[in-house]
């Protein structure tokens, strides 16, 4: 697993030794990069001054892949959820060996529980790669929302199973949906 562009493009990722996550595969990351960076008319308007100076958060973090490409990518900060300890180990040992331990805020945090967030580090992007048919993106969405994660117009990314299908939360419209392989990336954004 590797970064796929940016500042730490070709930068290799640990993964969690144990089998408690599911990688966004690089090919899925460079789609969902691309589509933020080079599809903006498809988004409703311009995403990559959201990505660019901008705060992501990483709900269902992993070995913080997504993150670490956001960061790559020019993201500012990113805020990193993971229960599992040996992933939470993963990610740090991914930030030291990138030199963006600064950059992150890891939170050993169940995301439909997320706690009360800081105004000032809502995020302009959300990332949400639950295991597949959990049905944990949409609780888990509205928790964040409910609880001051998400600015005004923030973006959610959503990866789910291609076969499944995905209910709208209140207040979020679906502006693109794309299939990659057995992945499907739905990009939503608040109203």
């Amino acid at each position: 697993m590797r970064i796929v562009g940016g500042s730490h493009r070709g930068r290799a990722l640990h993964a969690p030794p144990e089998q408690t996550t599911r990688p966004t595969t690089d090919r899925v990351r460079e789609s969902l990069f691309n589509i933020l960076l080079h599809a903006p008319r498809m988004l409703g308007e311009d995403a990559r001054p959201l990505l660019e100076g901008g705060i992501v958060l990483d709900a269902f973090a992993g070995s913080g892949a997504l993150s670490f490409e956001a960061l790559s990518r020019g993201a500012r900060h990113a805020h990193l959820f993971e229960i599992d300890a040996a992933a939470r180990r993963c990610i740090l040992r991914n930030a030291a060996e990138l030199g963006l331990a600064e950059r992150i805020t890891l939170r050993a945090t169940d995301a439909s529980r997320p706690g009360r967030c800081a105004a000032d580090m809502a995020a302009d992007i959300v990332l949400l790669d639950p295991p597949y048919r959990s049905g944990l993106a949409v609780p888990v969405l509205q928790a964040l929302e409910r609880e001051g994660w998400l600015k005004p117009q923030a973006l959610a990314i959503i990866e789910s199973d291609a076969k499944g299908s995905l209910a709208l939360p209140p207040g979020f419209d679906l502006v693109d949906e794309r299939r990659q392989g057995p992945a499907r990336l739905s990009f939503l954004r608040r109203g």
